[in-house]
């Protein structure tokens, strides 16, 4: 604090859970790899490994970095509020970007193989949670980031958002597992059942999905462990009770 208190530490159990979250990530990420490199030729964008970007980049975008930027209010408790929206926004703005790039390398893969896009189930959840994840990006910068709009509107908006942003979470996590299992079944349909190695690490690699994302949905839902308010927010918020509820008792909610 400003008084020349250390800041209050982080409520125990927080940092064992935040850290098992980033050691699953980085794990997701390498056993992601090795499955590309090992058994299916590695990343390039410029021939027909083109398609392997896509796994890549939606195992980094859409979950690890989505998950990340869900505990970022978590992790920064005693932050200025701006600064932890900002980098809230930032880390889910180059989520998207590095989706994009994985969306645009499945289309341009199909295209040059001569085969149908937007057929399976995994590319219908897929979509939807791109687009969906955009608009919820945009409708989120437009209310907490923009000065402009009202702390009542945000208010409002605020537990939709919330919810939103755990929803298209599991249904990122949800669509990799579509997806890994879409692509076992085109590469080794017929050795899949005799627990091949392959089969055996993307399997999982569909654990370890699982796996992030309960443990970082246990950080986001324990109660205790949300981000306090500070000083500066109470004083905010209770102005704005006193000029919004000080002529209907019981604020008319």
């Amino acid at each position: 604090g400003m008084d020349g208190a250390p800041p209050p530490a982080s409520p125990a159990g927080l940092s064992a859970y935040v850290a098992v979250s980033q050691l699953l990530g980085l794990t997701l990420l390498a056993t992601t790899g090795a499955w590309l490199g090992r058994y299916r030729g590695g990343v390039d964008w410029h021939s027909s490994l083109q398609f392997n970007v896509h796994p890549l980049c939606m195992v980094l975008g859409m979950v690890f970095l989505q998950g990340d930027a869900l505990l970022v209010y978590r992790v920064f408790r005693h932050e200025a509020k701006r600064s932890t929206k900002a980098l809230h926004a930032l880390l889910h703005g180059l989520a998207l970007v590095i989706a994009l790039v994985g969306i645009v390398a499945v289309f341009e893969s199909h295209r040059t193989k001569g085969i149908p896009d937007m057929y399976s189930l995994h590319s219908w959840c897929g979509m939807a949670a791109f687009v969906l994840y955009l608009l919820q990006w945009l409708l989120g910068c437009g209310f907490f980031l923009l000065p402009s709009t009202s702390f009542s509107l945000r208010g409002r908006y605020k537990p939709q958002h919330v919810f939103f942003g755990i929803a298209l979470f599991v249904l990122s996590i949800a669509t990799c597992l579509l997806g890994i299992t879409e692509m076992l079944l085109f590469n080794i349909r017929d050795s899949y059942s005799r627990f091949v190695p392959e089969g055996v690490l993307a399997n999982t690699l569909g654990v370890l999905l699982v796996a992030f994302g309960l443990v970082v949905g246990y950080v986001l839902t324990r109660d205790e462990w949300k981000r306090p308010p500070l000083a500066e927010e109470l004083a905010l918020s209770m102005d704005f009770k006193t000029l919004t509820e000080g002529e209907s008792p019981g604020g008319g909610s």
